[in-house]
């Protein structure tokens, strides 16, 4: 029976010994501390952008992962000088303490060990009672079997109060001293080491010579334990004691705020953002903003990134100082604003890739209406026709439509969003052919990022081996934290575009020619090629201007973020000479190899710009992309017979033998009409002889420029009720001649050189006939509305 009883005991006691042991183990939480962090940003060395306080109030940064040595000394030699030897609590400190607190009467020492005041700072500083600093004991001891002693200081460090709504030590060392911890000095690290100790030293600017003097101690205890030489005690003890906390940097306000929305709460992000640019870029565009706040012009952001990498190098969300009221606090590098003119390279480079058209391609420049659309050029005026190449570098709006309506809007829609536009959430019917004119809304980051892919694509060709280097993608997305190499997305492992495309695009924004009326061109000269484009959307509400070297993308967005217009709030005027200050501020980069190897030796018509014919007068021979063999020959030269008297004439009024045969560079009327007052030099195709004249006339003598067919056309009334009138318009080869008009089969005028006629018709469907006083005649239909839409 005593067996039986031992036994029983022997179990019990095993039984309490397991309960002890799991509820040993099981007594330390999972996760020590559950209080909110700081979010804080980086720049990519190491010094704080910025930081955004916790949600309860204070100003925690994360956990760190290292704590300087300096402070480690110092911290040691204060609180526990047998940190790295003891189980979690030292017996012979607690024993020392207890016979001080005797002696004295009250509290006045603890006996806690590194471990324990780490228990205590995570249970939230419960009572200091016996039983709690039991508690305490026993809870140091789990820790030190969990966690190493490294990590259990990097932890103190982390949560220690170091006065007001200050914790832990990278927090402190920003706020006392404006710097980082590991750049601390001896005396900083001697006196961040006393404070969480001293609850009534707490705040630095009170009780100033009790804290430098509690330092002092510690620093003469430090050159007694030759931590530091006498020469660096008394460097230390002649620094001051700081009065109170400084404000935390403000150098990235908007990449932080953008950090947090994109899930990087509550931790320590180390960005892409170079510091010393950032100041730079910074001050450039505040300097600028000191300007065109005179024009009401309130908002400016600016973003630098790397093409090679994507990394953004510095990131000026808006004016700093614009305040408020002028809403100063909006992203606008991530706001959707109207795209302007700024999405024309990506056009001319896709049609370049499919072979539409050639560099200098001539584009139709006249007035077009298409169902209710009629784009204009900024200058309002019309060149007939005009290089695709000089087009594209004068940001012509109507050639720009023209090319989209020949490319497809679809196509287009579809390739912006590969190339990493990612505002397009409409169809492309709801963006129509004004998608290449602002139609569409794009953010600074995805415009920039999309001109960066282009360069990058370059970057890749290899002109050594003539092939691609695809060891990364050309268009990846911009991104601002520190990656892992190849952990960023990326959206093709193959040229979206051909580098020759992309070639003859970079060349195009070369030529920074302006029209007229923006001569201010000529003020932006640089020490290095630079391709850009600026942009201005409708109702100057937003000016852009976008420029790319082999190593750089530069990416200006200028205006009003409520959307308020501003006269003269032009990419010209407002974007573009801030974007060349932050140029000229960045390393100078080489220009782009060319891509021979996607290139081919092809004869060109001087004239028009397309493969030249056996008709073309005036021939170059240009490296031109391989897909431009699929462009057609040049339509506007035709073969001419002349007369003696230069004459045209035809074999049934002439015979052939006495005909002269040569070529002519012929447009069509319209196109005509405008390209004659701006090109002096064209000869405008010879009239037939008298008894030339027949059916047999080929080419079009005359074209309406207005009405379009089968357009419709609103005449509102005047303010005295009457109804109001429309100008109808022709070109015709020989301005000379009289033209007879005709509405629904009615004469209503005759016009000679000036071919414009006043006509007030009321609503209702009509046909325009026009006949010169050759005989020829052309016909058109089109249909008038009233103001009540009938």
């Amino acid at each position: 029976m005593w067996s039986y009883i031992r036994n029983k005991k022997k179990w019990f006691v095993v039984l309490v010994s397991l309960m002890v042991m799991l509820g040993y183990y099981l007594m330390l939480p999972e996760k020590l501390f559950d209080a909110p962090y700081s979010t804080t940003l980086e720049s990519r060395d190491g010094q704080l952008l910025g930081a955004a306080i916790a949600s309860d109030g204070q100003w925690r940064f994360a956990e760190v992962d290292s704590v300087p040595v300096k402070f480690e000394e110092a911290l040691i030699h204060f609180e526990d000088e047998d940190f790295y030897y003891h189980p979690g609590f030292n017996p012979f400190s607690l024993l020392r303490a207890t016979w001080q607190n005797l002696r004295s009467g009250k509290v006045v020492s603890g006996g806690s060990t590194i471990t324990m005041q780490l228990v205590r700072l995570s249970r939230r500083d419960k009572p200091r009672t016996l039983w709690q600093k039991l508690i305490e004991i026993v809870l140091a001891t789990r820790i030190e079997f969990t966690y190493s002693k490294e990590e259990i200081l990097n932890m103190y460090a982390s949560h220690a109060p170091f006065g007001g709504n200050v914790v832990g030590l990278n927090t402190a060392t920003w706020r006392y001293f404006n710097r980082g911890a590991e750049d601390i000095s001896w005396g900083e690290a001697a006196l961040l080491a006393v404070l969480p100790n001293s609850p009534a030293l707490i705040h630095p600017g009170r009780n100033r010579d009790d804290l430098r003097a509690k330092r002092d101690r510690l620093l003469d205890k430090l050159l007694s334990e030759g931590v530091i030489d006498s020469l660096t005690n008394q460097l230390a003890k002649s620094e001051s004691i700081p009065d109170k906390p400084l404000p935390l940097p403000l150098l990235a306000p908007h990449l932080l705020t953008r950090a947090i929305k994109d899930g990087h709460e509550q931790r320590n992000i180390t960005s892409t953002i170079d510091l010393s640019l950032q100041r730079r870029v910074s001050r450039i565009v505040d300097n600028h903003h000191s300007t065109l706040r005179g024009n009401e012009v309130h908002n400016a952001a600016a973003i630098v990134a790397n093409v090679r990498s994507g990394e953004v190098l510095a990131y000026v969300g808006n004016v700093r100082q614009a305040g408020r009221e002028h809403n100063n606090y909006v992203d606008v590098i991530t706001a959707p604003r109207s795209t302007g003119s700024i999405l024309k390279p990506f056009l001319y480079a896709a049609m370049l890739d499919e072979g539409q058209i050639l560099p200098s391609s001539l584009i139709p420049d006249v007035p077009v209406f298409i169902s209710g659309f009629a784009p204009k050029n900024f200058s309002r005026t019309y060149d007939g026709a005009v290089p695709a190449d000089r087009a594209l570098s004068r940001s012509l709006n109507v050639p720009a439509v023209q090319m989209l309506r020949q490319y497809r809007y679809e196509k287009f829609h579809s390739l912006l969003k590969e190339l990493g536009m990612t505002t397009l959430v409409q169809s492309p019917d709801h963006y129509g052919l004004s998608l290449i004119l602002g139609g569409a809304e794009g953010t600074l980051w995805d415009i920039s990022g999309m001109y960066a892919g282009l360069a990058n694509t370059l970057n890749h060709y290899n002109s050594h081996s003539d092939r691609y280097r695809y060891s990364e993608s050309s268009y990846k997305p911009l991104h601002y934290t520190v990656q892992v190499s190849g952990s960023q997305e990326e959206r093709s492992d193959t040229g979206i575009l051909s580098a020759a495309a992309i070639y003859h695009t970079m060349e195009a924004l070369l030529e920074v020619y302006r029209p007229t009326e923006e001569s201010s061109w000529e003020m932006f000269d640089s020490s290095q090629k630079i391709a850009w484009k600026t942009g201005t959307s409708f109702g100057y509400r937003d000016a852009w201007a976008v420029g790319v070297t082999s190593e750089y993308v530069v990416g200006i967005w200028v205006g009003n973020a409520d959307g308020e217009g501003r006269p003269g709030l032009t990419g010209l005027q407002a974007a573009a000479p801030l974007m060349f200050d932050v140029f000229d501020i960045l390393p100078k980069s080489s220009w782009f190899d060319q891509p021979l190897s996607e290139m081919l030796s092809m004869n060109i018509c001087r004239e028009s710009g397309f493969r030249a014919t056996e008709f073309c007068t005036q021939i170059d021979t240009m490296q031109i992309i391989k897909s431009g063999d699929r462009v057609r020959g040049c339509p506007y030269h035709k073969p001419v017979h002349l007369d003696v008297n230069g004459y045209r004439v035809h074999a049934d009024c002439e015979p052939v033998s006495n005909m002269e045969h040569t070529s002519w560079f012929v447009l069509p009327p319209v196109q005509e009409y405008y390209y004659r007052s701006k090109n002096p030099a064209y000869r405008k195709l010879p009239p037939y002889r008298k008894d030339c004249l027949s059916d047999q006339v080929s080419i079009a003598a005359m074209e309406v420029i207005y009405p379009k067919k089968n357009s419709i056309i609103y005449i509102p009334k005047e303010l005295d009720g009457s109804l109001g009138s429309a100008v109808f318009e022709v070109a015709h080869r020989r301005p000379e001649t009289t033209i007879y008009w005709h509405l629904n089969n009615q004469f209503v005028g005759a016009t000679t050189r000036i071919h414009q006629l006043s006509v007030s018709p009321p609503a209702g469907n009509y046909e325009l006939t026009l006949v010169d006083d050759k005989g020829k005649y052309i016909a058109q239909k089109f249909k008038i509305i009233s103001e009540s839409g009938k």
